[in-house]
């Protein structure tokens, strides 16, 4: 499985950007997507996720600002990222797992098989 994501940059706060993840190369009926951020110091957080099922999940750190989608194809992965703030400075990867992502379960970076390179979105106040 690949995943290559672009869209990140620099912008001010409240702000928006929307970040993309092509995904290619998994054959499976199950999966779940999601977007994880890194800030310098700090540990890989799981942002949001989508799964084959439908089930969305979202940090209550971004609730409300961030939504989550996927275009019809299910090859790319979207997260509009809207009333950016200064704390969701960080490198955003796209992640895939062949396992669907049950809601009320905090899923971590180890429950991801397959990552992007990751891209750098800076939020200046």
């Amino acid at each position: 499985v690949q995943l290559v994501e672009s869209g990140g940059g620099l912008v001010q706060e409240g702000g928006s950007l929307r970040l993309s993840c092509l995904v290619s190369g998994y054959t499976w009926s199950a999966y779940c997507v999601a977007w994880f951020r890194q800030a310098p110091g700090k540990g890989r957080e799981r942002v949001a996720s989508i799964d084959s099922e439908k089930t969305i999940f979202y940090a209550d750190s971004v609730q409300g600002r961030f939504t989550i989608s996927q275009d019809s194809g299910k090859d790319t992965l979207y997260l509009q990222m809207n009333n950016l703030k200064p704390e969701d400075t960080a490198k955003y990867y796209c992640a895939h797992s062949p396992l669907e992502c049950h809601s009320g379960v905090n899923y971590d970076e180890n429950d991801f098989r397959f990552w992007g390179q990751g891209t750098q979105v800076t939020v200046s106040p």
